[in-house]
């Protein structure tokens, strides 16, 4: 196996099933927590990611496909997917593709699932389709407070990694989002943002 990527939750690495490639996601011991705590919440949050991942293919987003899921070993081994990263794309591409992304986000919220993580690297161009990946963090909530925690922090990303093309790319991400969700909801949700945007909690992007 080789590691892709160490995170605060999990690691991730390139493994195989049945002669192809995988990858196998594994929720590390947190050796500040007691142990028989910390075995039952990355249980718990290992079904839940793995539950979701294949919950949200039922609202028409593709995701991984989920080969196995080992609770014990709080692990899950999932479909590799061999395509190219948003992150990585050209900035016209981007911004269109923001829209798109949008669409996912507001049909994501339309059904009660917040992403948690919603960044250009968690989201894959495979053969002309969107492949969102990476729900560790992601929660059931139909809390508009939740929702709109998701998109300040998209907007937060497109500011650090793509601020040459924030402003078109978040007005982008915004009419896909609409066009998923409502109007009405969705104006409410910006609204929300911006409030969060004011408590300084977070700096302001502008």
């Amino acid at each position: 196996m080789k590691l892709l990527k160490k995170g605060a939750e999990a690691d991730v690495f390139l493994s195989s099933w049945n002669a192809k490639k995988a990858i196998l996601k594994i929720r590390k011991e947190k050796t500040y927590r007691n142990p028989i705590l910390d075995k039952k919440i990355r249980k718990q949050r290992t079904i839940k990611e793995s539950e979701i991942i294949s919950q949200v293919k039922s609202f028409g987003i593709t995701t991984p496909l989920i080969y196995f899921v080992d609770i014990n070993k709080c692990s899950i081994l999932m479909q590799y997917i061999d395509g190219k990263l948003v992150r990585d794309m050209d900035e016209k591409t981007i911004e269109k593709t923001c829209f798109q992304i949008g669409k996912i986000v507001g049909i994501l919220h339309k059904n009660g699932i917040m992403h948690g993580d919603l960044t250009t690297s968690n989201f894959i161009l495979l053969k002309n389709k969107l492949v969102l990946i990476d729900f560790g963090l992601a929660n059931r909530t139909e809390k508009p407070d939740d929702h709109a925690i998701d998109l300040r922090l998209f907007k937060e990303i497109l500011n650090s990694a793509h601020a040459n093309i924030l402003k078109k790319s978040w007005n982008n991400f915004l009419r896909g989002y609409s066009k998923s969700i409502g109007e009405k909801y969705s104006k409410k949700i910006i609204k929300l943002v911006a409030v969060i945007e004011s408590r300084g909690r977070y700096a302001t992007v502008v």
